[in-house]
């Protein structure tokens, strides 16, 4: 290769997916940002810095067995007929199910494909799931039953260019994905950002700072917001009548259910004065195409998803667009952003614990027949629905449950909820594995550690936030001794005697894919390498069109003519607050709230060895109001102990007044004494199992406070 040749590919962090330019040289590569569609031409801190990933010091380069307790270097043979040999014997112990699969939101469409076919015809294992769960799963259940499917953004990013209102719930994108602001330029210079946060995020802060709006609740009311703002839409007269007769049904039940949630009672839940409510709602009804506006959006992130009644919050969120006419239209609509770089593909093609390839239910007996067919097995042969992640986790090393796990892509040391819970239950496994880059905590724990490639050094796709399929190229070779996961994955299947095709390459497997998820909702079937080569990105579904006729071109806005429901109508589902399974109470007198910061990346295992990164923010912190830090008698720098029933951390205390007196943040990216999802709560949404991640009750004290903990229990904690 060129040492001077650019290789177009996109950053190996967030789903907004920024289009980069790699051009090796002879000490690595030179990372430079290209124009695209979603970061036209611009990149965040972590993107610029993103080469450092390659040239690690600490990079894995030969398998690591576990031998006396200590991890050993050994070849890649003597690894995997281990690793071939200790699966077998699991699995004629204790059954398929004792072995599981943990994969993750940043493997590439090709690898999340691959990953579900090795779990059910390599494993024969019903236990897969992924990190995602952690992420879009609230959002993909509520858009699911609401709209008929799910694609974070059914729309493109740059739609939203155009719009004169967008509310924001639950998302800080000025931290976690700074290039998306170009996007949001002329709805600020309009004062139509409305943000709700309990903080004054740094994009709280644009909306305030531009005459927008922030609504600052108490951490999980979300709900309790958008039943008020839809209750003052209907009752002010503000709704699109028409467009709701013609396109969505349930309004009745709707209208009855947000009666109850007039503004003077939302305030009193969520604190949340009437005034900027009402104030809100008809900012965004000013903006909506029946009221001669220019167009709206409704978007809603981690904030309000990652939560016990997130599947309800977003359906709310879902029922506030459509009554006000936004969705289905061009200029405006409803959107969930996704936060992790394939969270989009990485869900769609049977990484999930009840889905097959192209957004398939696993249970349904026409989508087995399909995928059995692409997979030449019959389809007795594909194992059923199994534990979703949080409940997967819980169920390591118990009597019954999963004796091995196999992890890919993940970091659940640092990641998962109640994280301390998750390492004794990784302790209690006969087998872990984990595949990675570099020891994270997670590999550290590890019998068995693969090195696999980086970004840079593979073929492959993403899908974006917007549902937009774009090329991961190769730009160097990876160091020698290391594998892509399709290549172990391979051999092991070789070892298993598994049945079925088990390629190497990228974009046989991706044509594999293709085939797998032709008819299903998230169609790929049009789509190849070489295609996508020639387009740079398109928009799925993009079903495969007959021989002579036109390649269908993507579908960019897939509402626009009918939703993909029986009847082609949405639905508006009635949902009511409930609030967090965890409040403050006697002992706990706080709520804990967790987030992102500019520099860092999910569980930090990939930013916190970027020195530039590292060194701009080296460790956690404790956001506190003033008051709160006046009546703890905390100075700014202080180190804190936040303590609950599931344990404590450590966090420097960092004073500000754009937090609520009630409320701590905390980000997650840090381990050690630091890692805050060792206290947070691993309590479940009851339709997406999506973990609560986002609120829960704390004590907090100086770090020299010697008082073990043994405070009253957490008021709503589960026993």
């Amino acid at each position: 290769m060129d040492v001077t040749e650019a290789v177009a590919t996109h950053c190996p962090y967030c789903a907004l997916q920024c289009a980069q330019s790699l051009t090796p040289t002879p000490t690595g590569v030179e990372v430079a940002p290209r124009d695209f569609p979603t970061n036209r031409g611009g990149m965040c801190q972590k993107g610029w810095t993103s080469a450092a990933l390659l040239q690690t010091p600490d990079r894995l380069t030969s398998p690591l067995l576990r031998v006396d307790d200590e991890l050993v270097a050994v070849d890649w043979d003597t690894a995997l007929d281990h690793l071939a040999a200790r699966l077998r014997a699991v699995r004629a112990e204790s059954g398929a199910d004792a072995v599981a699969v943990f994969g993750g939101g940043g493997l590439t469409n090709e690898k999340a494909y691959q990953l579900g076919k090795f779990a059910r015809l390599a494993l024969g294992t019903a236990n897969i799931d992924y990190n995602g769960r952690f992420c879009m799963s609230s959002a993909a259940a509520a858009a699911n039953r609401s709209l008929g499917m799910d694609r974070g953004l059914p729309f493109p990013l740059e739609d939203l260019r155009g719009a004169q209102a967008v509310l924001l719930l639950g998302s800080n994108l000025a931290e976690t994905m700074p290039p998306s602001l170009n996007h949001l330029a002329a709805v600020r210079a309009r004062g139509g950002l409305v943000v709700v946060d309990p903080r004054r995020s740094a994009t709280a802060a644009l909306a305030a700072d531009d005459d927008g709006v922030h609504l600052q609740p108490v951490p999980g009311t979300d709900l309790a917001v958008l039943l008020g703002l839809t209750h003052v839409v209907l009752r002010d007269g503000l709704a699109d009548r028409d467009y709701l007769h013609g396109r969505t049904s349930g309004l009745d039940a709707l209208a009855a259910a947000v009666a109850a949630w007039w503004p003077e009672r939302v305030e009193q839940v969520s604190g949340v004065p009437v005034a900027a409510l009402e104030r809100a709602a008809h900012r965004l009804a000013a903006a909506a195409p029946v009221h001669g506006g220019d167009g709206a959006y409704v978007l809603t992130g981690r904030g309000v998803e990652q939560s016990s009644q997130g599947t309800d919050t977003v359906t709310a969120a879902i029922n506030l667009a459509l009554v006000l006419g936004l969705c289905g239209r061009v200029g405006s609509g409803y959107g969930a952003v996704t936060g992790q770089g394939n969270g989009q593909g990485g869900r769609e093609h049977g990484q999930k614990a009840d889905q097959l390839p192209g957004y398939r239910s696993i249970t349904d007996p026409d989508a087995r027949a399909h995928v059995a067919g692409v997979w030449g097995v019959d389809p007795a042969t594909i194992p059923g629905p199994g534990l979703p992640a949080v409940q997967l986790l819980a169920a390591l090393g118990t009597a019954g449950g999963p004796r091995a796990l196999l992890v890919h892509g993940a970091n659940l040391r640092i990641s998962a909820p109640s994280a301390g819970d998750v390492a004794r239950r990784l302790a209690a496994l006969d087998l872990l594995v984990v595949c990675d880059f570099v020891l994270s905590e997670t590999a550290a724990l590890a019998d068995v550690v693969l090195p696999v490639t980086q970004w840079a050094e593979e073929e492959g796709t993403m899908t974006s936030l917007e549902g937009r399929v774009i090329r991961r190229r190769r730009a160097l070779p990876p160091p020698a001794g290391v594998r892509s996961e399709l290549q172990v994955w391979a051999e092991l299947a070789a070892r298993l005697r598994a049945p079925g095709r088990w390629d190497t390459d990228p974009a046989a497997v991706f044509d594999e894919l293709a085939r797998a998820s032709a008819g299903g909702r998230a169609d790929y079937s049009g789509l190849s390498h070489a295609r996508l080569d020639g387009a740079e990105a398109l928009f799925w579904p993009c079903p495969a069109t007959p021989a002579g006729a036109p390649e269908h071109p993507g579908t960019p806005r897939p509402f626009l003519d009918r939703f993909p429901t029986p009847d082609g109508r949405a639905r508006l589902v009635p949902v009511d607050h409930r609030g967090p399974q965890e409040r403050p109470g006697p002992g706990h007198p706080l709520h804990l709230i967790t987030g992102r910061v500019l520099q860092h990346y999910q569980s930090g295992a990939q930013t916190r060895r970027v020195p530039e990164l590292a060194a701009a923010q080296p460790e956690a912190f404790a956001e506190l109001h003033p008051l709160t830090a006046d009546r703890l008698g905390v100075g700014d720098g202080d180190r804190l102990r936040l303590r609950n029933r599931r344990g404590e951390v450590l966090a420097r205390a960092r004073i500000s007044a754009a937090i609520r007196p009630d409320t701590v943040f905390v980000p997650f990216h840090f381990a050690g004494a630091g890692s805050v999802n060792e206290i947070t709560n691993d309590a479940l949404d009851p339709v997406s199992s999506m973990p609560e991640f986002k609120v829960c009750a704390v004590d907090v004290v100086a770090e020299d406070d010697p008082a073990p903990h043994a405070g009253a229990p957490v008021e709503g904690a589960a026993r």
